[in-house]
């Protein structure tokens, strides 16, 4: 069971926690609105639609504010435990600073865990509806990149012509096992291209000695030959990489189907690895937070923590800004780029720790 004391920290630190998630909140809100108004200017659509796609997607983007509105609900708890001399009085109930630092860390690990299997999950399922509602409107909707078990499917319309394109896999910028079902405007089948091989390194793609069917009858090229699409090997990597969409469950699913398809499974192994030292990352922040706000005095202003807080913000996003590019370049490794900006922040923290302990 908890003791007063403790009760009394984590409970302030929920609120403090809840109170700047909320403000920030609804500054996403006011700036998406903003973008979406802009999005839907010109366009025959209800006038609900910028606010409801608002909800949709604000949510994921708090997410990704998480990091720092756990620095600033730290600051601010200290603020007020210094501004009502309340430090001094749960310090001499026996309370050390350590002590203090620990609850926080391990409150902040917990809401961390919770947040990754509850809230991301949810703010996910919305973003998805955000995507596909905007989609709706979105000049993008006539094309479309799909991966299921069965292999990656394409969907593209050019020159009153709609294709449907299935391969067995992809390697290197390859589509192997090819068929191409070409449509005209009534949804009619003009012909039938089938390719063991073909490149999509550019959008006038390469069809490797093709079969091709029309009404039933089929001759062999012995030649390659060319097909203009609106996919090369890029789009169809920038058409995979929303991933923000998907729930853990679904990110798991994905990554075995891109591992069958021969396609590679990178960006959702990095992001499952965000994910999974998500809940650390907070209790490390919370940690570095605490260090500094217990060197500094009661007699600061309120406007100050907020500085403080906005500049660690920038600082710890260019760090892993810093490694995360790193880690896109090859430079070190995937993990590593990952779990190099905690380590970096916990050694700084470790170096904290042992100079409050002796406060």
């Amino acid at each position: 069971m908890f003791k007063t004391y403790e009760k009394y920290i984590i409970k302030n630190f929920i609120a403090k926690f809840f109170v700047i998630s909320l403000i920030f909140f609804a500054l996403t809100i006011i700036l998406s609105i903003l973008e979406e108004i802009s999005f839907f200017k010109g366009i025959d659509a209800k006038f609900i639609y910028p606010y409801f796609l608002t909800l949709l997607s604000s949510p994921i983007t708090l997410f990704e504010i998480f990091p720092f509105i756990f620095l600033i609900s730290t600051q601010f708890l200290f603020y007020d435990l210094f501004k009502k001399d309340e430090l001094i009085l749960l310090k001499t109930n026996g309370l050390s600073n350590l002590k203090i630092i620990k609850i926080l860390f391990i409150t902040s690990i917990t809401i961390g865990v919770l947040t990754v299997l509850l809230y991301y999950n949810a703010a996910s399922k919305l973003k998805f509806f955000y995507t596909d509602i905007k989609n709706k409107f979105s000049n993008d909707n006539k094309y479309l990149a799909v991966v299921t078990d069965s292999g990656l499917w394409l969907k593209d319309e050019i020159k009153n012509k709609t294709l449907i394109v299935k391969a067995n896999f992809i390697e290197k910028s390859f589509l192997i096992n090819v068929t191409i079902n070409e449509f005209g405007k009534n949804f009619q089948i003009n012909r039938v291209i089938q390719s063991n091989k073909v490149d999509i390194s550019q959008k006038k793609w390469i069809i490797e000695k093709p079969i091709i069917t029309i009404n039933n009858i089929s001759e062999k090229k012995n030649d390659n030959i060319f097909y203009q699409t609106n996919f090369d090997n890029e789009k169809i990597n920038s058409m995979f990489s929303n991933i923000s969409t998907l729930n853990l469950l679904e990110l798991f699913d994905l990554k075995e189907d891109y591992e069958n398809l021969g396609y590679s499974s990178d960006e959702i192994v990095i992001h499952l690895l965000r994910l999974s030292s998500t809940p650390l990352f907070y209790g490390v922040l919370t940690i570095l937070s605490s260090i500094i706000m217990f060197n500094f005095r009661k007699d600061k202003s309120i406007f100050f923590h907020a500085l403080l807080g906005i500049l660690m913000s920038v600082i710890i996003y260019y760090v892993i800004f810093l490694f995360s590019s790193l880690g896109n370049n090859g430079k070190i490794p995937i993990i590593a780029s990952i779990f190099y900006p905690i380590l970096f922040i916990s050694l700084i923290s470790i170096i904290g720790l042992i100079r409050i302990n002796e406060k």
